[in-house]
């Protein structure tokens, strides 16, 4: 996996992955981004510069989010659209009809990376009733989204919310294609050193979600002390110095927000002089993590065991 650097930020502005395909190193992220505003989310992202969208199936908005690039100026060629496959449709048979749903209310005939939201399978017609067989053999469901990829209708597979563990669980298998993504929750409160550095040594670029901490603690994620000394030094917000520093751990960063002031700072990052940067990580470090994201007890599922 190689970064293209920028002159201007000195940070990565893509990650090239094994396909050859270049992933813009900062999405505009649309979860829980409400109908009727994630539109113009898009548009405003869109026209500050940002190639990514980074949506899914279950998130509700794939059809408003379609039209918004329809409407912009921006070529379909020159975005990188991201969606994923719910829980409910791992059965083979399910995969390419819920593709084909997502690429009719996006407006395009093919993804450029298609996710398994959760190694969560949740069998239809069923009251949250996990499917056990297939949650702990993801195997059947990577060899559809394999073909896909051939069929044209993806360009990239990935995973999101494994563990190691879980990952192991899908690469034991005699995989055509490897999974080239994990989106997983990273933040200071949840920072993940251990897969971060495990990831990178086996060649899976992670992509952190929720990277200024779930949305009831972006306040108090934007007042820790050494994130405002480090904003104050730099002369850069306090939300900068986050997204920053998830793209020089050597993420891709998924800021999301619907305010077109707030998708306009998210977009530009600044490296941080080394001893700033260590600064972060000492601190994201220094206390237990926590998740903001963790469904376990509704699925009934030790999903991060």
């Amino acid at each position: 996996m190689t970064k293209n650097i920028s002159t201007v930020s000195a940070l990565p502005t893509h990650y090239t992955l094994p396909s050859g395909d270049k992933i813009p190193s900062v999405a505009l992220g649309v979860w829980r981004a409400e109908k009727g505003q994630v539109g113009d989310a898009v548009k405003t992202a869109l026209k500050v510069g940002y190639r990514h969208i980074d949506g899914a199936w279950i998130y509700g908005n794939e059809e408003e989010v379609g039209q918004a690039i329809k409407e912009s100026s921006v070529p379909r060629k020159d975005i990188w659209i991201t969606s994923k496959l719910w829980n409910s449709f791992h059965t083979p048979e399910d995969v390419e009809p819920i593709l084909d749903e997502s690429l009719k209310k996006l407006g395009t005939d093919y993804v450029d990376l298609y996710l398994i939201h959760w190694f969560v399978i949740i069998a239809q017609l069923t009251n949250n009733q996990v499917d056990h067989d297939l949650t702990e053999n993801p195997y059947p469901t990577w060899q559809k989204l394999e073909e896909l990829v051939e069929k044209g209708k993806i360009r990239n597979i990935g995973i999101s919310n494994f563990n190691i563990r879980r990952v192991h669980n899908l690469t034991a298998n005699p995989l055509k294609i490897k999974p080239a993504i994990n989106q997983v929750e990273l933040s200071y409160w949840n920072p993940q050193p251990e897969l971060v550095k495990w990831s990178k040594d086996n060649g899976i670029l992670l992509e952190a979600y929720s990277p200024l901490g779930s949305q009831d603690r972006v306040k108090e994620s934007l007042s820790i002390p050494e994130v405002k000394s480090i904003s104050s030094e730099l002369g850069i917000t306090p939300a900068q110095v986050y997204i920053s520093w998830h793209v020089q751990r050597g993420t891709v960063v998924l800021p999301k927000s619907v305010t077109p002031s707030r998708v306009e700072e998210n977009f530009k990052i600044t490296p941080l002089p080394r001893h700033l940067f260590d600064k972060l990580e000492k601190a994201a470090a220094s206390h237990k993590p926590h998740r903001s994201v963790d469904p376990s007890k509704n699925w009934g599922v030790d999903i991060f065991e």
